[in-house]
């Protein structure tokens, strides 16, 4: 089945910014943090009780999922699943006290985009999202493609990838004269 167009451009722009694999494997890292730390934020204030919380986090959840699933039905099934994971842990942690909660997403975001800016200094290059905003939505569907493309799935859409934006490789620091 040939990758859709319209997913192989998003992911490519993205993907052009992150061509080096130790870039890609910060962002494995990385990424998880900041998606985490954002979901604990978003987690609170919250409605009802458990298990379904009605939050903040929630419509940000439903409004993802349906770009996500417009992008492409295999990456929105596996979107799903991680969003759903990480409403979890996120209403776990949002249920702590005040200090806990906004300690621990504050933490974790401090941490994921030093991890971040670690990865795109091998790159070499700046992050996506300095040139477009789409990128912090983007991010964590491309990291879930990465993933797909080491297990080898989905190779119909990496290859269609890598024929806008090159293979991913490892890239030397230049050496300093």
């Amino acid at each position: 089945m040939p990758a859709d167009t319209r997913t192989v451009n998003a992911l490519s722009q993205y993907a052009a910014y992150h061509r080096d694999q130790r870039n890609i494997g910060t962002h494995f890292v990385g990424i998880p943090l900041i998606w985490l730390a954002i979901a604990v934020l978003l987690s609170r204030p919250a409605w009802g009780s458990a298990p379904l919380l009605l939050s903040p986090l929630l419509l940000v959840g439903v409004l993802l999922s349906v770009y996500y699933f417009r992008l492409q039905k295999t990456l929105g099934w596996l979107m799903l699943a991680v969003m759903l994971l990480t409403y979890a842990a996120a209403q776990t942690l949002a249920a702590q006290s005040t200090t806990v909660w906004l300690g621990s997403a504050v933490g974790m975001f401090a941490l994921g985009w030093a991890i971040q800016f670690i990865g795109h200094y091998y790159e070499q290059r700046k992050p996506a999202f300095f040139d477009d905003i789409r990128g912090l939505i983007i991010g964590p569907v491309f990291m879930v493609a990465e993933a797909c493309f080491l297990l080898g799935k989905l190779p119909e859409l990496n290859a269609a990838i890598e024929a806008q934006v090159g293979p991913t490789l490892i890239k030397p620091r230049p050496s300093k004269p």
